[in-house]
């Protein structure tokens, strides 16, 4: 403990886990990051984007909830995470449920301000997918156009839906279109399920980005798709995003638009430390589409605490190697 950053969680051997204010990981929770601080745990509790279940905006509630149980040593990267990153928990983003410009609007300028603070990496805790347009836009301001590593059953690319452009099935066409990512350095993995036609699965492709569907993962296994990401990726920010509907709904019940043939907890988790070679390169990652209110067991906000560590302890692995 002595060896620890500035900030850290409190000590589960002085308090039970069970005790206390429900922040990630019972870290400090800090609205000042002007000062020593590497990680910080964003919420954005936002779903007016959903087009079909609805309660995302409980998801960063959920996953803090879940995340009692998580230890500073994540073994299978070699990590101390609070020895070699000082880490807090941000508190939410301001929105208003029910208006979706002016939301997005309030969430890029929160975004800003945690990115401002140079050192910071920011995870940000969905939410439902719509709320990945206003962070890219906060994040390209401030790094330029960057590549995109999406994990999903959905390719997030429609044009329109209902005639709506801002919707969570739309985020990554709009950010094609304003600039916000570079489609040469960018993947989406895991796509799967019913389409409304040929042309839905062709999107990925044809705005540019390397897409590694969900059967094509399961044949070819993790080391090979990690190879895949990590070449497309090439050198320059990248931004992670993982919608938890990736994960099969066996796993994750709690989600908006649960999709059947996905991934098992274990191959999420070693997906996400496959990409330790590029630690260094992620300057934002966001965890999206959770809802608690479909998640009886609590399995789905289990689940993403421990890809958030997983985030978390890929900027620690960065820190580390230096």
């Amino acid at each position: 403990m002595s060896q620890y950053k500035r900030y850290h969680p409190v000590s589960a051997m002085e308090f039970p886990r069970y005790s206390g204010i429900r922040s990630f990981m019972r870290l400090p929770q800090v609205s000042d990051l002007s000062q020593d601080v590497d990680i910080a745990i964003v919420g954005v509790p936002f779903d007016t984007g959903g087009t079909f279940r609805v309660g995302a905006r409980f998801g960063p509630g959920g996953i803090r909830e879940h995340s009692l149980l998580l230890r500073p040593y994540n073994p299978f990267l070699d990590v101390v995470l609070f020895e070699h990153c000082s880490c807090v928990d941000y508190g939410d983003l301001a929105t208003v449920p029910g208006y979706l410009p002016e939301s997005h609007a309030m969430i890029q300028q929160g975004a800003a301000a945690v990115l401002a603070h140079e050192g910071v990496t920011p995870i940000f805790l969905g939410g439902d997918h719509s709320v990945s347009l206003p962070l890219l836009r906060a994040v390209a301001a401030k790094h330029g156009p960057v590549g995109l590593i999406h994990f999903d059953s959905h390719s997030d690319l429609w044009h329109s839906y209902f005639d709506g452009k801002d919707t969570h099935g739309t985020p990554f066409r709009r950010a094609l279109e304003e600039g916000l990512i570079e489609p040469a350095r960018s993947c989406q993995v895991g796509l799967r399920g019913s389409l409304y036609d040929q042309a839905d699965y062709q999107m990925t492709q044809e705005a540019g980005m390397l897409l590694v569907d969900g059967p094509q993962l399961h044949r070819q296994g993790i080391p090979a798709t990690i190879e895949q990401i990590v070449a497309r990726a090439g050198r320059g920010p990248l931004y992670l995003t993982f919608d938890i509907d990736f994960v099969d709904p066996t796993f994750a019940p709690g989600t908006g638009t649960p999709e059947v043939g996905g991934f098992n907890s274990a191959q999420c988790q070693e997906l996400l430390r496959g990409l330790a070679p590029l630690a260094g390169q992620f300057v934002a990652y966001d965890l999206v589409e959770v809802m608690p209110a479909y998640d009886p067991a609590g399995t789905t906000c289990l689940l993403a605490a421990n890809l958030v560590y997983e985030m978390m302890s890929l900027v620690a692995l960065a820190h580390k190697t230096g």
